[in-house]
């Protein structure tokens, strides 16, 4: 089985911020979250994006495990909207044109397209086996989930798990977790 995670919350999740690039640690809400979740997981690979975030969450739910980081599973770059809100950029030019156009061929200024986010993931999680616990970031998770049921017409944004969730798969079957 492989096990997508994403991280737990940062005080820009709780603040509404885009969040992608900035290298921020869990909040204390985030770390009190995560200690009230298990995961029973067996043998596997454990493998985080490579970002504080990422690593504190795993440290949280399975103890001092040797594990791997690949950079490829961090979150979209969101150029210079990144650490900004909604309410903050709604009436800048190029925030307009991103968040109202093609924001999967859009690329934020300083930024990447969510189309290039998702074939860096896409890439990274070929190369994945089973037994494998990716700690990483809502939507790298949710370009994989997207491209791998596809079926289920769900988008990015309808894949995304809360801090602390994920999905296990199997195969060509998921479930919710924790």
């Amino acid at each position: 089985m492989i096990y997508l995670i994403r991280h737990g919350k940062t005080e820009a999740n709780a603040r509404g911020l885009y969040c992608g690039s900035t290298d921020l640690p869990l909040s204390a809400e985030g770390r009190t979250q995560l200690e009230g979740l298990s995961y029973r997981v067996g043998h596997a690979r454990f493998l985080t994006s490579g970002m504080k975030r990422t690593n504190e969450t795993l440290r949280i739910l399975f103890g001092d495990v040797p594990y791997e980081t690949d950079a490829r599973f961090r979150e979209m770059d969101f150029g210079s909207f990144e650490m900004h809100s909604y309410a903050e950029l709604k009436d800048t030019p190029d925030y307009k044109k991103w968040i109202y156009g093609d924001n999967e061929a859009n690329i934020p200024p300083r930024g990447e397209s969510g189309r290039q986010m998702k074939e860096r993931v896409l890439a990274a999680f070929s190369e994945i086996s089973d037994d494998t616990v990716i700690i990483t970031h809502g939507g790298c998770i949710a370009a994989i989930m997207e491209s791998l049921f596809p079926e289920e017409g769900k988008n990015r944004y309808q894949w995304q798990p809360a801090c602390g969730c994920g999905y296990g798969i199997d195969g060509k079957t998921y479930r919710v977790i924790p």
